[in-house]
């Protein structure tokens, strides 16, 4: 400090200078072992939403798949399901390495009464690397990696070769190939150490146990994320042939009921529907463009019955039969209709009703004048009757609504018939990027991006305005966005690399066309970026 001899008055001012440096080294040293352990805990929430994903999303699609479609999606669920258990093993034993290290290092969650533990009461086990040595290395040689060590490296070896050997001759899953070459090793390629160190050395000689943990997570979500990429490429590899066929049906369109004379026709094909010249129609006078066509029969009153077989070649060249049958009914002319009686009720976009929402109904009695009919609810609220016939329904309590139906056939005789519909409630919300809940692209795309709602395939006519949503990004915490666009976050969204998985959920939204109805929670949105 100052040349030549110190008064007391000097000296005890160097030692409390000395003192002071101390203590801030120290207060240093927490915040560096707290953000190592805020950093740890992002980890293990990002591997566990990738671990929700993989097994709500992709998991559940290519399971079906290969229902549906085995000779397509069999083997790829079968070496999915070999690729998923040496993961999972990978990913326990990593966790038992943490617990071991956590337990030899006296690293406690909760005090004497049950609550979390503070960082800074933690500070000497996080920091301690005795735990971490002694477990990697016999005796603490640097030089001899222990047997757990060399188990751990088995298993992250295991994964990897399991990938190189399965799909390393696949040109479309080279992707998959090349990240497990990069992320799962445990011992760094000839020439390629950053300091001539060895992988294991680098990771755990003397390291404290909060880098430890680190690293041991890291090792999790790189398993985790190759999973992902696993199941999504294994569903996009078979895309062209999923967009033509996920499932086959015989589709016979023709009328139920005709008139005795008139003419008629059927059209049968395959759903979804092609013309492949692969195609053949059995039971039809001619084929066009992948349809059979087949006059009807409609020279006698009552029942006819048709039928054949669609053949498909499928890509191996093995032929798929589906048989395909229609029954239809050859009813009397416009004279005879006048006689005929009983009475008609049919939804008019589907065969059951929405709870709260206007379900148009249309009734008549053949030959009768429909403007004089009387409908009447159990169950539900005619809410508007739009005459000749036609009315709105709001089903309200319980689970049926049964409409009765009134009226005087042409005779005059007066007529009344219950008919039962299914009560059901307004299905959930899909949230979705580019039409779809699942995308794959490039992160500098993503801020162009704009999230909405919608409701599939849902007959009413329902809009959704979105107001917020929540962005979540690997390593980092959810971020509230609000309004519909991406581009808020593009600060944020360029750090991202391929292989990442970005989710956006917590949508918030208001809902134009369904009456009193509560929205229900809006499904999330995933984007696998490229």
């Amino acid at each position: 400090m100052a040349k030549g001899k110190q008064t007391p008055r000097q000296k005890m001012i160097n030692l409390m200078y000395l003192v002071f440096i101390a203590m801030m080294a120290l207060n240093i040293d927490v915040e560096i072992i707290r953000s190592f352990y805020d950093s740890t805990v992002s980890l293990n929430e990002t591997r566990f939403l990738t671990e929700q994903k993989n097994k709500d999303i992709f998991e559940k699609t290519l399971e079906a798949k290969a229902q549906q479609v085995p000779d397509t999606y069999s083997e790829p669920w079968a070496q999915y399901q070999a690729l998923r258990e040496r993961i999972n093993s990978l990913v326990n034993a990593a966790e038992e390495v943490k617990v071991t290290l956590k337990k030899q290092s006296e690293f406690r969650d909760k005090d004497e009464n049950g609550k979390d533990m503070d960082i800074s009461e933690n500070f000497s086990a996080l920091n301690n690397n005795e735990a971490t040595t002694e477990y990697f290395f016999n005796e603490g040689d640097e030089n001899s990696p222990s047997k757990k060590a060399l188990d751990l490296k088995a298993k992250i070896d295991d994964v990897r070769n399991y990938i190189v050997s399965t799909f390393g001759s696949n040109p479309q899953l080279l992707k998959l190939v090349e990240r497990a070459n990069a992320s799962l090793i445990a011992e760094y390629p000839k020439g390629k150490s950053p300091n001539g160190k060895t992988w294991f050395q680098n990771k755990f000689y003397h390291q404290p146990l909060i880098a430890a943990i680190s690293n041991l997570g890291i090792i999790q979500n790189d398993a985790r994320n190759v999973q992902s990429d696993a199941l999504a490429l294994m569903l996009q590899e078979k895309v062209d042939a999923s967009i033509k066929f996920t499932s086959y049906e015989a589709i016979v369109s023709a009328p139920t009921d005709v008139v005795a004379g008139n003419k008629a026709e059927a059209v049968v094909m395959l759903g979804n529907y092609s013309n492949s010249n692969k195609i053949s129609i059995s039971g039809v006078s001619r084929q066009e463009n992948g349809k059979g066509f087949l006059p009807l029969n409609t020279g006698g009153l009552g029942e006819h019955k048709i039928g054949g077989v669609i053949t498909l070649m499928d890509a191996s060249g093995k032929a798929q039969p589906f048989t395909w049958t229609h029954t239809y009914n050859v009813i009397a002319g416009p004279q005879e209709v006048k006689l005929e009686k009983g009475l008609l009720l049919s939804a008019d976009k589907m065969n059951v009703m929405y709870r709260g929402l206007e379900n148009p109904v249309s009734g008549s009695i053949l030959g009768a004048d429909n403007s004089k009919l009387t409908l009447s609810a159990a169950g539900g609220a005619i809410v508007k009757s739009k005459g000749n016939g036609k009315w709105d329904v709001i089903p309200q309590t319980g689970n049926v609504v049964k409409l009765t139906l009134s009226g005087r056939e042409p005779n005059g005789r007066t007529v009344s018939q219950v008919f039962e519909y299914r009560i059901k409630g307004i299905p959930r919300p899909q949230g979705q990027i580019r039409g779809k809940a699942v995308n794959f692209m490039p992160a500098a795309s993503i801020p162009n991006q704009v999230v909405t709602a919608t409701l599939p395939d849902f007959d009413f006519p329902v809009s959704f305005t979105v107001k917020s949503f929540i962005l979540k990004l690997p390593g980092r915490a959810g971020t509230l966005i609000e309004g519909t666009s991406l581009s808020a976050a593009e600060g944020v969204l360029r750090n991202l690399r391929p292989g990442d998985v970005v989710q956006i959920y917590d949508i918030q939204a208001t809902a134009t066309g369904l009456g009193i109805q509560r929205l229900k929670e809006i499904s999330p949105v995933i984007i696998n970026v490229q």
